[in-house]
């Protein structure tokens, strides 16, 4: 596992960790190369270990280096180090599109529309260069925080689709299409139903197609109709929704041809929403269809891959559906059938020979005939008492009492509320329970009495604080809530694990409501600013904005640095550090140096004065360094001065006598300086 600080490659120096799935780790790095920040994706030791998957994820990870669009997230570099496997792919700020359907509940179908073009349009980049992206799902779509859209893991799903990896692993299921369903061909039209089930989700927030097992989602893909959109989305577009409906055909053929033309009704729904423009193919011929032999082998072996997920009474189930779907009627139903069909006829016999022989007065003799008038009348009026002494219950669960009130009415019926019950099943205020069934022959006027939902019963949400965020997922999932989560810096709990959750552990719920945790992205890093040469405050202040932490001063002297600057800090500006970290900064207390004066007077040697040609005279300091010259001097007594003399107070005098008779001499003169 890769840790702040830590360097790939010597070029990348990881920030932290950001995201985790079934095959990788990401983590945000800095390339200090070009000096901006990157995602890296590693894989998992347990694939790291396949060397045949190694092959084919860098393979198509070169491949789908090649893509540059806007919308899609660039892959910059693949390389291994030490055993690790990695992609260096482009840094997105932002959040996944599943993320952000799970914030939003529903998006408006303008927005939808706007992410689905963004979208549409890097898969047709993509498409243009033969590379079908396979896994298109909103965990694989990035929203920035600007709100552009961008896909991601092009060319990886070829490389899990080719190996033996769990469904788990690759993802979810709810997207892929009925033809990766039975494992058959794959082409570009199955990214056209990927994205159809994704505009889906976005628009309802919900997938068309869910159950406990994968293979239970994937029949539903092949066998089921899904529920339209505007069930769940009232407001939703006729366009729009025809387009979903178009992408998401189970037969390839009946989809939009290429992504280009999905993108050109997709624009014009932004033009005119309400006009139903889409056009799709007449299914009236393509009703029942007979699966081949072939294909019932496909989906027979590609469910066997997944018996040992399901328990033995769902494979009876399943097993019987998929016989009646596939037009092979089942050995227990065919036999219960034949019984049922003997059973009936007879029945229908004994009915018709019954009715016959009253007519004809074979069971008990010709009866009497009444008057044609008088017969009538007569069962006019029992008719009528029968049908004003009882009626037929009917069913008031699942309808509000004012509801059930008015129906009952109509049916010279009473009802009464006999009390409340939870129900996970019913809102609030609906009938749960009734105690006359439905169907029941009952005397007019008679009270009905009602159980009214109190809606879900609450549970106490569970404790995940701690726990790695996928498990506390599972585990908030499992306990009949909606999970949720969103991320925070922290400098105590580890990244990737749970900091905190609301509502809190224990604290009652209804199930259905949303539990959402925050997960901890690590310790944040910030980078350390460059306070060299500015005043103390100024410099305090700029680090501890930075996220720093000043935690002494001190001072020195300096020649260059002015007094009260920073003339040294102990961290280099730009690296980055910990959010917190401890820096020392010194101060300048200026200059550490004196300075002298020198002025001295220097006559001709008593007697000589005729004798001496020139002198020359010398200033040198008690350290033994020259100070100044004047040579060849001609006129005395001369005064000689020097200033700016550092740290030394006094110095010797030295000249250098030339007399006429081209002979010279030496003299010393010890001098004090006097301090400026």
């Amino acid at each position: 596992m890769l840790t702040i600080g830590m360097f790939v490659a010597e070029r990348y120096e990881i920030m932290g960790k950001i995201g985790a799935g079934g095959m990788s780790d990401v983590y945000k790095a800095r390339d200090h190369i070009l000096g901006r920040f990157v995602a890296i994706k590693v894989l998992k030791q347990e694939f790291s270990e396949d060397v045949n998957f190694v092959v084919k994820f860098r393979t198509e990870a070169q491949s789908a280096a090649g893509l540059e669009h806007p919308n899609i997230v660039n892959i910059y570099d693949v390389g291994s180090e030490a055993g690790m496997h990695y992609i260096v792919m482009e840094y997105v700020e932002g959040v996944t599109l599943k993320t952000y359907i799970e914030k939003k509940g529903q998006l408006t179908y303008k927005e939808a529309v706007s992410i689905a073009i963004q979208v549409g349009r890097g898969i047709e980049a993509a498409h243009a260069k033969n590379i079908i992206h396979r896994d298109i799902k909103p965990q694989n779509i990035l929203i920035s925080t600007e709100g552009k859209a961008k896909v991601t893991d092009f060319g990886i799903a070829r490389a899990v689709s080719n190996n033996t990896i769990s469904a788990d692993v690759m993802g979810s299921v709810h997207y892929a299409s009925p033809e990766q369903a039975r494992n058959g061909f794959v082409d570009d039209k199955s990214d056209i139903y990927s994205l159809g089930i994704v505009m889906y989700e976005m628009v309802t927030g919900r997938v068309p197609f869910d159950g406990e097992t994968t293979v239970s989602i994937a029949i539903q893909h092949l066998q089921e109709e899904m529920i339209v959109p505007s069930t769940y989305a009232p407001e939703l577009p006729v366009s729009f929704e025809k387009i979903i409906l178009k992408c998401t055909q189970k037969s390839p053929d009946r989809r939009y041809a290429n992504i280009s033309d999905l993108l050109v009704d997709l624009k014009q729904v932004l033009v005119r929403p309400n006009t139903d423009f889409v056009k799709i193919a007449d299914s009236s011929q393509n009703k029942t269809r007979i699966i081949g032999d072939r294909e019932v082998n496909e989906i027979k072996h590609a469910r066997t891959t997944q018996r040992e997920e399901i328990p033995e009474e769902e494979e009876d189930i399943e097993d019987e559906e998929e016989d009646e779907e596939e037009g092979f009627l089942n050995p227990r139903l065919e036999k219960a059938v034949t019984i049922g069909g003997i059973i009936a006829a007879v029945i229908i016999v004994c009915l018709v020979v019954y009715f016959v022989g009253n007519i004809f007065g074979i069971f008990g003799g010709t009866p009497e005939k009444e008057p044609e008038t008088e017969r009538t009348e007569h069962t006019l009026i029992n008719t009528e008492k029968e049908e004003a002494e009882q009626v037929t219950m009917i069913r008031v669960i699942g309808k509000t009492v004012a509801e059930a009130k008015s129906e009952l009415y109509e049916l010279k019926l009473g009802i009464r509320e006999a009390g409340t019950e939870a129900s996970d099943e019913y809102e609030k205020g609906q009938i749960v329970r009734q105690d006359i069934e439905e169907g029941t022959l009952v005397d007019v006027n008679t009270t009905v009495y009602v159980y009214v939902s109190t809606g879900a019963a609450e549970v106490g949400v569970p404790n995940v604080e701690g726990y790695d965020s996928d498990a506390a997922m599972n585990m908030i999932t499992d306990a009949g809530f909606h999970p949720a989560r969103d991320y925070a810096y922290s400098d105590t709990v580890a990244s990737g694990k749970v900091i905190s959750q609301d509502p809190k552990a224990g604290e009652p719920a209804k199930k259905g409501d949303t539990v959402t945790i925050m997960v901890s992205q690590g310790k944040e890093a910030v980078v350390v600013p460059d306070v060299y040469n500015k005043p103390q405050e100024q410099a305090t202040n700029e680090l501890t904005q930075a996220g720093l932490s000043v935690s002494s001063v001190s001072t020195a002297y300096s020649d260059t640095v002015a007094a009260g600057n920073v003339m040294e800090q102990s961290i280099a500006s730009g690296k980055y550090v910990d959010k917190g970290t401890n820096i020392t900064i010194v101060v300048s207390a200026g200059s550490n140096k004196s300075y002298y004066f020198c002025k001295a007077t220097i006559s001709l040697p008593p007697g000589r004065e005729d004798d001496v040609a020139s002198a020359d005279i010398t200033l040198v300091g008690s350290d033994g360094q020259q100070i100044q010259s004047w040579p060849d001097t001609k006129r005395f007594p001369i005064t000689i001065t020097a200033s700016d003399i550092e740290n030394c107070d006094s110095g010797t005098i030295k000249i250098t006598w030339y007399l006429k008779d081209g002979t010279s001499s030496n003299q010393s003169q010890d001098v004090i300086f006097t301090k400026q």
